[in-house]
């Protein structure tokens, strides 16, 4: 045998190597109908899951019918808006032997604040007095509520009695020392052909002669006010009371959620709150431009609740939900898709739909114009959470809560 044939010889008898590449063609067609199966089964079961869910979205009516919002961008948090942990410092007072309380006034340096229970308190050191109630028992509940009552927005009259605006059983002025009650205006009452469904907040002129006051819908409740800031109707309104005549009248009608309010030193216009619109209002209320309205600010990073005085000339505006940016907005995202929202409350409960809107307290302290001063934050809401309004005293800025089972104090020299 030569040199050549050997060579040949050894090629014919090489082994052969196996690899993956070659068992590839052996199960190409096993893989493929694995992979057929799989995906049928997967189709099959997203099909079992949603077709439930697609029954329930064609047969159930959306509680809602929300308006097209065109909200503008939100502002940046930066500068004056800048986040930070002010809050945090703040002192609970009164830890769960409160509910829900709303709003706080002071009488020398006695607060009073009304709760989810329906009462009016006095809180003197470390412990609270009942003044009145404005309702009657059962109460505990937002079923509960209509008969309960819901004390809101509250202040302190020139004679040093409390004027209270419960959310669905009226305007009341209130003796803080005998408790006597006198019902000024009647929830559910019409006034100019529309029911007083959801009394919020009110401010009274230095003569006691006028009460304004906000009603956020004649459409919602107060125990639907998720519904409502969902649905985004035009339906609220500022009103005036009349202590000489007890005449009510409208001021300003087709606001969106009109919220809290704060007439302005002169007192001829107030300011208010158009929570679903994250803007304030002024609101002429008496002299040359009585019936009109202007912008005293909008666009802001929250949604604001009531509006009180700073010792320093502006206001404190508190806010329980942001609009974050950078970040995702929730609320703004839904405001120019009504049909999310109406499949939205098709699908989730009440209360699943707050946790998707994580608390973040914010108050702002705002000067004329509407410009920022500065902002005390408590991201997630850890110490001082949904906060409701900001009542400064005597160097101390108290936080009320429309949920939490507490009031919260800053010192502001602190801040």
């Amino acid at each position: 045998m030569n040199e050549v044939e050997g060579l040949r010889f050894r090629r014919l008898n090489r082994p052969q190597v196996i690899t993956d590449d070659l068992q590839t063609p052996q199960n190409k067609g096993s893989s493929s109908y694995s992979g057929k199966v799989f995906r049928v089964v997967l189709v099959s079961l997203g099909v079992f899951l949603l077709f439930p869910l697609l029954i329930v979205c064609l047969i159930l009516e959306s509680p809602i019918q929300p308006d097209v919002l065109r909200l503008s961008e939100p502002p940046v948090m930066s500068g004056c808006y800048e986040p930070n942990l002010e809050l945090r410092d703040a002192q609970r007072l009164f830890e769960d032997q409160i509910l829900g309380p709303e709003s706080i006034v002071n009488i020398g340096d006695v607060l009073y604040t009304g709760t989810a229970d329906g009462k009016i308190l006095k809180l003197v050191g470390k412990r609270s007095y009942v003044v009145a109630r404005l309702g009657q028992a059962p109460c505990g509940s937002t079923e509960a509520e209509p008969v309960c009552g819901r004390p809101l927005g509250m202040r302190v009259g020139p004679n040093g009695t409390l004027f209270v605006a419960d959310a669905y059983l009226g305007l009341f002025e209130v003796n803080p020392t005998t408790g006597e009650v006198n019902k000024l205006v009647s929830g559910g009452q019409v006034v100019a052909g529309r029911k007083l469904s959801f009394i919020n907040d009110l401010d009274v002129t230095q003569d006691g002669r006028k009460v304004y006051f906000t009603d956020s819908s004649s459409r919602w409740q107060r125990r639907d006010y998720l519904l409502l800031i969902m649905e985004a109707t035009a339906d609220g309104r500022v009103l005036e009371y009349d202590m000489d005549t007890r005449e009510v009248t409208v001021v300003m009608e087709n606001l969106r959620f009109p919220n809290g309010i704060q007439l302005l030193p002169d007192e001829e216009s107030v300011l208010v709150a158009e929570t679903t619109m994250a803007r304030i209002r002024r609101v002429h209320v008496s002299g040359l431009n009585k019936g009109g309205m202007d912008m005293f600010v909008e666009n802001l990073p929250g949604f604001p609740d009531n509006i009180r005085p700073s010792s320093t000339g502006g206001y404190w505006v508190a806010m329980s939900t942001v609009r974050p940016n950078p970040g995702f907005s929730m609320m703004d995202f839904l405001a120019q898709r009504p049909w999310v929202k109406k499949l939205v409350f098709k699908i989730f409960s009440r209360e699943v739909l707050m946790k998707m809107a994580p608390p973040y307290s914010l108050v702002v302290e705002l000067r004329e114009g509407g410009v920022c001063t500065r902002s005390l934050h408590d991201p997630q809401g850890l110490v001082a959470a949904y906060v409701s309004e900001a009542h400064e005293h005597d160097g101390y800025l108290y936080l009320g809560s429309f949920r939490s089972p507490y009031i919260s104090r800053l010192q502001l020299r602190k801040a």
